[in-house]
């Protein structure tokens, strides 16, 4: 029961209104230019900020972009936006949902957090003066909640386990929920290959991988020698989706400490990535990334959970850009196989998805202008 998202809620969020997306182990959103799914995953990205401690102004630094076009302030002169998702995992199913106030000033001034029909956290605005917001959770102690003041930047599940005891049964309920909530955000990774990047020598560093991948070639040099079984279904992947032969993906440190990746063509001819065009580097980052685990990739990893009890979710905006048919097909398979494992979710975007359709496992979610 590996915490993770299963739903997303965008009640009124730039171009979309009480939309309610399900998210499987492979989902695909599907829909034209302008239809809204670049808006859901940045709704998304910005819950899983918001869950890793980040603050209102890191995450929306231009709020006004996400209110609804035609949303209009009310007396007061304030503007906002509803986003919310679901987690599910060992505690069950938990809905956070949050309101955003983007005008006159950024703030939180509503969150909710509900498992089984019982609010375990509910926050409102009670003074616009002050930078707080008043919060109650559940107790089912002596006093059924508890309340004190929580700052209006900042996501308050993520600061609940800093805050609630764990005396109660009501308490362990709460953390047990917000941790459930925290983790599965905290283990969503945002991927956008950028082929320029990948081309050159990198220095050699932490070997986690960037959203960009424009450290491949380092993180190669640690996956490699880690992971026999992982790199070898890398390799197969590659075999099908890379013209030419393919017999390993390898890394090659250089004299000035660089490291540069290459594909082995086993006749003793290596091929630089920078010779590569940009279908096939999206191809291989893509691959590596949904055949790896949370521990290579650059995520805020929750410390109490074990890499391999947690379940990584991808995000991949444009996830066929570049790719011929073929390469889509062999990575959508690669994300079905590992969704199937429980290890890996993935969730892309694609312009059309009738090549999807079909695929067993995933669930295409068709927008509409």
């Amino acid at each position: 029961m590996r915490a993770r998202i299963t739903e997303l809620r965008l009640s009124a969020f730039a171009g979309h209104r009480r939309a309610a997306f399900p998210l499987g182990a492979l989902t695909v959103f599907a829909g034209p230019s302008g239809t809204g799914k670049s808006t859901a995953f940045g709704a998304l990205e910005a819950l899983a900020r918001l869950g890793s401690g980040a603050s209102l102004a890191q995450v929306f630094p231009d709020p006004l972009a996400w209110v609804p076009e035609r949303a209009r302030p009310d007396a007061q002169g304030r503007r906002g936006f509803r986003i919310g998702c679901t987690a599910d995992g060992a505690a069950g199913p938990v809905l956070l949902d949050l309101a955003v106030q983007a005008e006159p000033c950024l703030r939180i001034v509503g969150e909710r957090l509900t498992a089984g029909g019982v609010v375990l956290l509910e926050t409102a605005l009670r003074d616009p003066a002050r930078r707080t917001v008043q919060a109650a959770w559940h107790t089912a102690g002596s006093s059924p909640v508890t309340r004190a003041p929580l700052p209006d930047d900042r996501l308050g599940t993520a600061l609940l386990p800093l805050r609630v005891a764990g005396k109660t049964d009501g308490q362990r309920r709460v953390l047990a929920a917000a941790e459930q909530t925290v983790v599965a955000l905290r283990s969503v990774f945002v991927c956008d290959p950028r082929p320029e990047r990948m081309r050159l020598p990198v220095p050699a560093g932490s070997g986690r991988l960037r959203s960009d991948c424009g450290n491949l070639a380092d993180v190669l040099a640690r996956t490699r020698s880690e992971c026999g079984r992982r790199h070898a279904a890398l390799v197969e992947v590659l075999r099908a989706g890379c013209s030419g032969p393919v017999a390993d993906l390898v890394a090659d440190r250089l004299p000035d400490g660089t490291v540069r990746a290459l594909l082995d063509r086993g006749d003793g001819h290596r091929t630089e990535l920078a010779r590569l065009g940009d279908g096939e580097l999206r191809y291989i980052a893509l691959a590596l990334v949904l055949l790896t685990g949370p521990g290579v990739l650059e995520v805020d990893a929750p410390g109490e959970v074990p890499d391999a009890l947690r379940t990584l979710t991808v995000l991949a905006d444009g996830l066929d850009r570049c790719l011929d048919p073929g390469q889509r097909r062999e990575l959508l398979g690669a994300a079905a196989r590992m969704g199937e494992r429980g290890h890996i979710r993935c969730v892309g975007a694609v312009n059309d998805a009738s090549w999807a359709l079909g695929t067993r496992g995933a669930t295409v979610v068709h927008l509409t202008p």
